[in-house]
Formats: structure tokens, C-alpha cells, sequence
């Protein structure tokens, strides 16, 4: 099996690669430190998966999800965060990722999961899972939930500061778009600044700062 990596870390995508190297049935044939680096060079090296961390700056894991699914509706994706809090997973799904995985769980877990997705099945952590099925009985929600698929993707540019220029050539939309969606965030979180976002952002695991 064909993996690429992508994860703005470089000690993490370091991490994975050894530990995948020692399988005899899987290689790392590509590693990306970026969103926008991963569309580039998919098609050229063509992995069997994709594991893509959604905590990153700049484009972000989700976005690219959805873009390299557009290049190849048969992309296999196995996303991946360093939070365990359900809202990352239902938007990674959403956005046509085969699985999900916390960045805490066991090494083997990560292998099997590669194995699982490389053949077309889906794979969610347990633990994850079972909150997710909880909230769903309860119909409680994060205020991450509140955000549309737009708003959510405005947001984390936002909360890794990025201005609403940058926004709007990353997520190739209008200035004028950018700001109508950062005013429904703020109204919809009850958010005054920037900061308050970035804030929000790190306790909901959406800035991976253990790994910055």
C-alpha cells in the first residue's frame, strides 16, 4: 500500500514514517507539510491513502479533503487530529474522508486503520464513536457544531491568523464572502476578536499547539 503523509510537523510525519516503514506491507511515498502541497503532487504519486492531520495552517485538512476528492472521487483519506472533541470528526466525514483517527491513540491502531481504509472501509475511533453516538441520543452539540461547512473552514483560517486577504485566495473565495461569514461566526459564537477565536480554537483542538 501506497501512504502519503501530510502534516505541517515535520517530527510527526517523521514519527509515522517510521513507525509505517516497518510494515512489510505498506510505504510512505510522499510526504506533505501543507494542504495546498498535498493537491499538488496526488496525482503524480498517487497513494493508496492519504493520512491528512486537519489541524494545519493555511489551506487546512478539511478543505483539502474535499479538494483532492475532486481530483479523484475515489481518494481514500484517513484524517487525522491531536483532538479527540466530535465536532473535527462529523466535518471530516462530511467533507469525504473514510476515517478518523485520534493522533493518541496506539501506533497499531494507526496501521489498522491504513489497512482498513486502503481497502474501502471506514474506520473511526472507538472512543470517538461512542461520544458521537451519546451527543446524538442527547442531542447536546459544541459551539463548533453551530458553524456551517464554510464558516467552520473561515474559522480556523481565522484562528491560525490569517487575514481575510489570505482567506480569501486560500479558500478562493471573495473578500466581501470571507467577511460575511466572519460575522456570522462572531454573532454565532458570541466571539468579539480575532484572539477570542484563537482561543476557542486551541480548546476545541482545531491549533495543534502541543506540536508547534
Amino acid at each position: 500500500m501506497k501512504v502519503m503523509l501530510v502534516d505541517d510537523h515535520a517530527v510527526v510525519r517523521t514519527g509515522f514514517r517510521l513507525l509505517l516503514q516497518a510494515c512489510d506491507d505498506i510505504e510512505v511515498v510522499a510526504e506533505a507539510d501543507s494542504g495546498e502541497a498535498a493537491c499538488q503532487m496526488y496525482e503524480a504519486v498517487a497513494p493508496d491513502v492519504v493520512v491528512m492531520d486537519i489541524a494545519m495552517a493555511g489551506m487546512g485538512g478539511i478543505e483539502a479533503i474535499k479538494r483532492l476528492l475532486a481530483k479523484n472521487s475515489r481518494a481514500r483519506i484517513l484524517a487525522l487530529s491531536a483532538h479527540e472533541d466530535t465536532s473535527h470528526p462529523k466535518r471530516a466525514l462530511q467533507a469525504g474522508a473514510l476515517g478518523y483517527l485520534s493522533k493518541r491513540s496506539a501506533p497499531e491502531v494507526l496501521i489498522d486503520a491504513i489497512r482498513l481504509i486502503a481497502k474501502g472501509q471506514r474506520y473511526l475511533d472507538a472512543q470517538i464513536a461512542q461520544r458521537m453516538a451519546v451527543q446524538n441520543l442527547t442531542g447536546t452539540q459544541g459551539p463548533m457544531e453551530k458553524l456551517s461547512a464554510r464558516e467552520f473552514e473561515v474559522f480556523v483560517q481565522l484562528a491560525h491568523g490569517q487575514s481575510v486577504a489570505q482567506i480569501s485566495e486560500t479558500l478562493a473565495l471573495s473578500a466581501s464572502t470571507v467577511g460575511t461569514h466572519l460575522y456570522n461566526i462572531k454573532q454565532k459564537l458570541g466571539l468579539v476578536n480575532q484572539a477570542e477565536m484563537a482561543l476557542l480554537a486551541v480548546r476545541h483542538g482545531l491549533i495543534d499547539v502541543a506540536a508547534s
